[in-house]
């Protein structure tokens, strides 16, 4: 039989054995969520410099060429009826229009229709069609890559959910849209936008993450 004093004994080690696995759990804990919080941090970052670069690129090397006109898809058509120690700043003044969503930090300017600088190539892209904010009723149409190149501006647009809110500057307005349905479509030609047409929307549209097949697209309304 055990003495009094081997079972005090015994007791203090089973009561470090469990203070060194909680202890060890802990830390497992905290490395994970750090390592998700730094990973996220990762993109966040990456995709301001994507953005920065971008511009800074564009402003360089592309100020006089001439651009070739690239849809999102081939042949689409929108049916309204149904570098080091250097910091890099992106100058909004000189576009039509800015497209903020703070959820997914994505904050990007837009060209008018007839811009040679309207070019899913460069930019996010209004589509023909589309009218801006201020027309009664009216429905904004944007469109630019997903995936993992620099130029995938609707990248984390999968991340959105109905009810989460995008911004438009446009003529010192600020407008407020909140995303009210989304849905994915084949990439058979055409796109047909689902609104309410007696609401001023926003739709967004680009390829659906992970399905080479679809395209998502979201819809808001005008609240604010």
């Amino acid at each position: 039989m055990q003495t009094q004093n081997q079972l005090k004994v015994n007791n203090k080690i089973k009561k470090s054995h469990v203070l060194v696995i909680g202890s060890f759990l802990v830390f497992i804990g905290i490395i994970s969520l750090s390592w998700n919080y730094i990973l996220k941090m990762r993109d966040e970052v990456f995709s301001d410099m994507r953005i920065a670069m971008m511009d800074d690129v564009f402003v360089e090397n592309h100020e006089e060429d001439e651009i070739e006109d690239v849809p999102v898809v081939e042949n689409v058509e929108v049916n309204s009826n149904s570098s080091e120690n250097k910091e890099y700043v992106v100058d909004y003044s000189k576009y039509l229009g800015v497209l903020e969503i703070p959820k997914i930090r994505l904050k990007r300017g837009f060209y008018n229709i007839d811009s040679k600088y309207n070019n899913i190539k460069y930019n996010v892209t209004m589509v023909e069609g589309s009218t801006l904010p201020d027309v009664e009723f009216g429905n904004l149409i944007l469109m630019a890559h997903s995936g993992d190149a620099y130029i995938s501006y609707f990248a984390y647009l999968y991340k959105l959910e109905v009810g989460d809110m995008a911004y438009v500057t446009y003529a010192g307005r600020k407008y407020e849209y909140q995303i009210v349905n989304i849905y994915e479509v084949e990439k058979n030609g055409a796109v047909v936008i689902k609104r309410n047409y007696n609401k001023n929307s926003l739709t967004m549209i680009t390829c659906t993450k992970d399905n080479d097949k679809t395209q998502t697209v979201y819809i808001s309304e005008l609240v604010g």
